[in-house]
């Protein structure tokens, strides 16, 4: 994706013609058969499968639609290739819900909307950070293929705006799997958290891409990314580094298990060691978090600053007070030049660090 471009040209260059990491223009079938495998409202999947067509195809032609109509639990949601400019908000009632991308290819089902934590609210006030999410998806036991959730704000547009975080989407659920979806935005881009201080909520998220700058990735849920694409953006409204983060944990100090990156690739736009790896979060409303990060298997590209990849978000929770560790990462974001910056762990400690520890009696269908 060229550097120069921002996020909503990307989208609707996509939109238009398609491009290496936007939005794909909708395949050509799809008039035909918009909802591909998945057949039709005149051939339900099942009976409790609902399709959303932008055009007046299916059951509905919005997300949020589809979400109002399907009550109870178990709906599948089949959504056919476009563009759906909204916000969607799914209640924890709706356990055990499906969304299928119709297409083969995420790019072609994307959900955005471009409120950020600064945006005012109609009646008042500002979003904030998880208000500002453009799909809020808060049941046990969600499950999408192949969706594309994004936020287009841009700090470019809104010069005056100090609250920057934009969210593409916030998963609170436990057993909440996402397979072969992209999450775009800048700052804190995916929101991997649970309902709660004292709840715990399992993610898998496996042959995914997520890409933005600030702490794009973060939360306390426990998840597991496994097989993923990270990718930093490049920040021109900065000219030195770090220009940002890519993991951000905030674990409850209670939980043994937070953020576990295993056998993916993180990579770059922006100039060589230029952004973070991770750094600790420890919000207002949980003092004593301590978060927890492993990575493992992982290709850390030249983007990732090898000899400092840790820094800290507030001076008195030191991230080496937390739960760090790396294990058999590879590539020049990799290299170990400062050993007590990068704290490694023994095999016999990675042995516990896998993704059937993170998950524990849940195993996701792939």
């Amino acid at each position: 994706m060229p550097s120069h471009l921002s996020r909503r040209n990307v989208l609707l260059a996509g939109a238009a013609a398609g491009s290496a990491l936007a939005l794909s223009a909708a395949p050509a079938h799809a008039h035909r058969r918009p909802f591909g495998r998945y057949g039709s409202p005149s051939a339900r999947l099942t009976a409790t499968t609902l399709y959303v067509h932008p055009r007046g195809a299916g059951d509905v032609t919005s997300i949020q639609a589809a979400v109002d109509a399907a009550t109870g639990t178990g709906r599948t949601l089949v959504i056919a290739p476009g563009v759906y400019r909204e916000t969607v908000s799914v209640p924890a009632d709706r356990t055990g819900m499906t969304w299928l991308g119709a297409s083969d290819d995420p790019r072609d089902v994307v959900v955005v909307y471009d409120n950020a934590a600064g945006t005012p609210k109609p009646g008042g006030g500002t979003y904030g950070t998880s208000g500002s999410a453009t799909t809020t998806l808060r049941p046990d036991g969600f499950t999408a293929r192949r969706v594309t959730f994004a936020n287009d704000w841009l700090r470019a547009g809104h010069p005056g705006v100090s609250g920057t975080q934009a969210v593409a989407v916030k998963v609170m659920g436990d057993r909440s799997a996402f397979f072969d979806c992209r999450f775009l935005g800048h700052q804190d881009t995916l929101y991997a958290d649970s309902a709660s201080l004292d709840t715990v909520a399992r993610q898998y998220f496996t042959r995914c891409y997520a890409e933005g700058d600030v702490d794009f990735v973060f939360g306390r849920a426990t998840a597991v990314f496994e097989d993923c694409d990270f990718r930093t953006l490049v920040r021109p409204d900065l000219t030195s580094a770090p220009l940002g983060f890519v993991l951000a944990p905030s674990t409850a100090v209670t939980n043994p298990h937070g953020f576990l990156v295993t056998g993916s690739r993180i990579s770059s736009e922006a100039p060589d060691g230029h952004y973070k790896l991770a750094r600790p979060w420890v919000p207002s409303s949980d003092p004593t978090a301590r978060p927890m990060l492993t990575v493992r298997d992982t290709r850390l590209g030249a983007g990732i600053d090898a000899v400092a990849p840790y820094t800290n978000m507030a001076s008195r929770y030191p991230w080496q007070d937390q739960r760090f560790a790396e294990y058999r990462n590879t590539g020049p974001g990799a290299v170990v030049t400062v050993p007590a910056n990068r704290p490694q762990l023994t095999p016999a400690q990675a042995a516990a660090h896998t993704r059937q520890a993170w998950l524990g009696d849940w195993r996701p269908r792939a």
